[in-house]
């Protein structure tokens, strides 16, 4: 089980759930950021901290925003688990769909 950014963090990447990961597992890309599915210790204070209630715990998606998951999880295929978002920086392998969306991920 893990955390999820969902759609409504496209185009708007606060970091306010940067900012308050104790474990350094949410990593930027061009559009949003995304949580490391095997890094996360599911504290929950990123979700507390979005602004956009963009984060979920995986169990709690709702519906429409579920494919998020494996969307979360894929962006992680090239960088595999660096142990640390800081190490990385901002990457340009958003999915495809991410990558596809309108903007403001609407």
């Amino acid at each position: 089980m893990t955390y999820v950014v969902t759609q409504s963090c496209v185009d708007i990447k606060d970091r306010s759930c940067v900012a308050q990961c104790p474990v350094d597992c949410i990593y930027e890309g061009d559009r949003m950021m995304y949580i490391h599915p095997d890094e996360c210790i599911e504290c929950g204070a990123c979700e507390a901290a979005c602004p956009v209630s963009a984060i979920y715990y995986d169990a709690e998606l709702p519906p429409e925003r579920e494919n998020f998951l494996d969307l979360n999880a894929a962006f992680f295929t090239e960088i595999g688990s660096p142990r640390g978002a800081k190490k990385v920086g901002k990457s340009s392998n958003d999915p495809a769909f991410v990558s596809a969306l309108p903007p403001g991920g609407a």
